[in-house]
């Protein structure tokens, strides 16, 4: 598989394998595209009409994410055309998902409920690095600092 990437890191910063790429780029060339970006201004419903043009016929998208990364209209109209073969996702942009939301009614969705993080491994991760936090921060070193767009 080749793995191509839109991330702000130099392509030396990448792990051996992934090429970094535009946006443009990556909807291109991909048959699974994997969204597993934040949710920003400049990334909100970054899936759209617009992009989903830009991608290959039968394409599987992902989101893991966030539910908002992409226009669930849009989204479920791509599937109902054949543009996209599958999209499956833990996210939806409400949650539980309204029983009107148009990706219900696509036998090619598979959505299941917010809970990708939760496995042991995941938990455990979570709570070390709470730890680590919190004593960064009683020394003065503050790290994970999260900054409000």
């Amino acid at each position: 598989m080749d793995v191509f990437a839109v991330t702000s890191k130099s392509s030396s910063e990448l792990p051996e394998g992934i090429q970094k790429t535009t946006l443009d780029g990556l909807l291109a060339v991909s048959d699974v595209l994997c969204l597993t970006c934040p949710l920003t201004v400049d990334t909100r419903e970054m899936i759209n009409q617009q992009t989903l043009s830009k991608m290959r016929k039968g394409a599987i998208l992902i989101n893991t994410s966030r539910g908002p990364l992409i226009n669930e209209a849009d989204v479920a109209a791509a599937l109902a055309e054949g543009k996209l073969a599958g999209y499956g996702a833990d996210v939806m942009s409400n949650e539980p998902p309204r029983p009107d939301n148009p990706l219900l009614a696509q036998p090619n969705a598979f959505i299941t409920p917010h809970i990708a993080w939760a496995t042991t491994e995941a938990r455990a991760r979570l709570l070390h690095t709470a730890i680590d936090n919190v004593k960064a921060f009683i020394n003065g070193t503050p790290q994970n600092v999260v900054n409000p767009i």
